[in-house]
C-alpha cells in the first residue's frame, strides 16, 4: 500500500511540475545546496561557522525542528575547499565516546583500536599528519547532538584538551535542537564544557517577509520566473500555519501545488491553502 501510494504521489509531482512549467521540483529535500534560500541568520551563520573552520574552534548550532540546521550544513559543507579542508559528519543519536572515534576514523579511511584511549590517540596522530604533512585543516560536524549522552558530551572536553589547551586538533561543530542549549549545555554538569564553547549560532523561524522571499526563491529555482503562483494572501496563510519553519512551508506549499493542479488553478490563494491544511495534511494521514 505505502508503495502505491508513493508512486501516486511521484506521479501527482511530475504532473504538477508539467502542469506549471516547472524544470526542478522546488520544494524537494535534492535542492542543490547553491539554490537554497539564504536568510540573514543563516548568512551570519555561515560566516561564523567559517571562521570555526578556519580558526578550528568548538561551535554549537541550534534552532527548533525544521528551521534549516541541516540546509545550514549542507551549504556551509559545500563552501569549504576540499584542497584546503576535511569535512567529517556524525549522525547517531546513540554515538558512545568509542563510536564517536571510531566514526571519525572511518571516514578518514583508518580502522579504529578497540580502547577508546587508543582509538583517541590514534585519532590525534592522524590529524597531525593531516594538518602537518596536507596542510589541510579537519572539520568534524556532530548532527543530532541534543540526543547525546552526558558522557559523549564530556568527551568533548578530553578531546579538546590538547597541549595544555593551547592548540585545537580540529573544529568541532555541534548540531542539534533547541533544547541541545537550554535543556543540556546551560546545566551546572556541564560547565567545563560549555566554558570551551567558542561560537553559539541560533537559528530563529523566518519572518512573514523571509517566507515570501523563500517560497518565491524555491519557484525561482524550479524555473517558473517571475510569474505569480501563490497569492500574497496564499503567501500570509502559508506563513500563519507554519509559523515561519521552512520545513512545514516547504510542505504546505508542495500540497498546495499538487491541489493546484488538480483543480487547475493557475494561481493558488489562501482558501487554497486553507483546505489544503485542513483536508490534505492534518486529515490524511501526513502531519505537518
Amino acid at each position: 500500500m505505502r508503495s502505491l501510494l508513493a508512486v501516486t504521489k511521484r506521479r501527482c509531482l511530475i504532473m504538477y511540475r508539467e502542469f506549471y512549467g516547472m524544470k526542478h521540483q522546488p520544494f524537494s529535500r535534492n535542492v542543490p545546496p547553491e539554490a537554497l534560500y539564504e536568510s540573514k541568520a543563516m548568512t551570519e551563520a555561515l560566516g561564523r561557522l567559517a571562521y570555526v573552520a578556519d580558526r578550528q574552534l568548538f561551535a554549537v548550532v541550534t534552532a527548533d525542528a525544521g528551521c534549516g540546521k541541516s540546509t545550514l550544513i549542507r551549504k556551509f559543507a559545500s563552501s569549504l575547499p576540499k584542497e584546503k579542508y576535511i569535512f567529517l559528519y556524525l549522525s547517531d543519536s546513540k554515538l558512545t565516546p568509542r563510536w564517536f572515534y571510531k566514526g571519525m576514523l572511518d571516514q578518514l579511511g583508518l580502522e579504529a583500536r578497540f580502547y577508546r584511549g587508543d582509538a583517541k590517540r590514534q585519532l590525534q596522530k592522524e590529524i597531525e599528519i593531516i594538518r602537518g604533512v596536507h596542510g589541510q585543516r579537519v572539520v568534524c560536524v556532530l548532527d543530532e547532538a541534543h540526543l547525546l549522552e552526558k558522557e559523549t558530551i564530556e568527551e568533548f572536553r578530553f578531546l579538546l584538551n590538547y597541549r595544555f589547551d593551547s592548540v585545537s586538533p580540529m573544529a568541532l561543530i555541534l548540531v542539534g535542537q533547541t533544547e541541545l542549549w537550554e535543556d543540556k549545555l546551560r546545566l551546572k554538569r556541564y560547565d567545563a564544557v560549555r566554558q570551551r564553547i567558542d561560537i553559539n549560532c541560533v537559528l530563529p523561524h523566518l519572518d512573514r517577509t523571509e517566507t515570501e522571499r523563500y517560497i518565491k526563491s524555491h519557484l525561482k529555482y524550479a524555473g517558473v520566473g517571475e510569474r505569480e503562483l501563490f497569492s500574497r494572501r496564499a503567501m500570509d496563510e502559508i506563513f500563519r500555519i507554519s509559523s515561519g519553519i521552512p520545513r512545514l512551508v516547504n510542505r504546505i506549499c508542495e500540497k498546495a501545488l499538487m491541489y493546484g493542479y488538480q483543480q487547475g488553478l493557475r494561481i493558488i490563494d489562501d482558501q487554497d491553502v486553507l483546505y489544503v491544511s485542513d483536508h490534505e495534511m492534518l486529515n490524511g494521514g501526513e502531519q505537518l
